[in-house]
């Protein structure tokens, strides 16, 4: 059984998730404000953790970054921002996925199976094996070490980042979609929202191809990205 916590201010959300992940058998337990939520969430072990951003005492986001210096327990942020570098900034800081209220439980009970059983799945492109070490054009991504050179000086990327640049690379000249590409980096079926891929291929362009002369992500006009030998 799958002990969830979940970390919200709104006792009518916080009593209504409850009772929904209750009824799908997981072991739940709840915190009303950020410092009861991050005391909590170092002193025990949990499958996940709902953490809503907008939080008393201690916010969500700095709830976060506080926990990921010391555990990778996986994190779903609750929020009721829609901005593009809202969600960014949360899946940088360490957050395996987000929801914006108000969202149906449906969806949420589902990024919760996944995220779940993302914990046990290789790293890779949907249908794409998972490879330990790739090279095209002077960059090399090594899986195992989680590293990323380019003309043999490390490339410092975010674990999106990496996870996008790994989908592309593990399927050179294969036209990667905004669909695929946020599959492989989030883990959950696209639901429109193209603008967050488009902001970590931003992001990447900046620290690889800009940064070394390196001519590596390609657009796609109207489909998505692609990487060619």
């Amino acid at each position: 059984m799958a002990r969830i916590l979940v970390v919200e201010d709104e006792a009518k959300i916080a009593r209504f998730i409850e009772l929904e992940l209750s009824h799908e058998g997981y072991d739940v337990e709840k915190a009303e404000d950020g410092r009861a939520g991050l005391e909590l969430a170092l002193a025990h072990d949990w499958d996940l953790i709902l953490l809503d951003i907008m939080l008393p005492h201690i916010s969500g986001m700095e709830v976060l970054r506080r926990l990921r210096r010391e555990k990778a327990t996986p994190v779903i942020l609750l929020t009721a921002r829609d901005a593009v570098m809202d969600k960014v900034a949360g899946l940088d800081a360490g957050a395996d996925d987000y929801i914006t209220k108000p969202f149906a439980i449906e969806e949420l009970l589902a990024r919760i199976r996944v995220t779940l059983k993302r914990r046990t799945m290789p790293l890779g492109a949907a249908g794409a094996p998972a490879t330990n070490a790739i090279t095209v054009q002077g960059v090399s991504l090594d899986v195992d070490r989680h590293e990323v050179t380019a003309n043999g000086e490390p490339v410092e990327l975010t674990n999106r980042e990496f996870e996008i640049l790994h989908a592309l690379m593990a399927n050179r000249d294969i036209v990667q979609t905004r669909e695929a590409l946020a599959h492989a980096a989030l883990g959950y079926d696209y639901i429109g929202e193209s603008n967050i891929i488009d902001v970590y291929i931003r992001q990447l362009r900046s620290k690889i191809d800009d940064r070394f002369g390196i001519k590596l992500i390609t657009t796609v006009r109207g489909v998505g990205y692609v990487i060619r030998p």
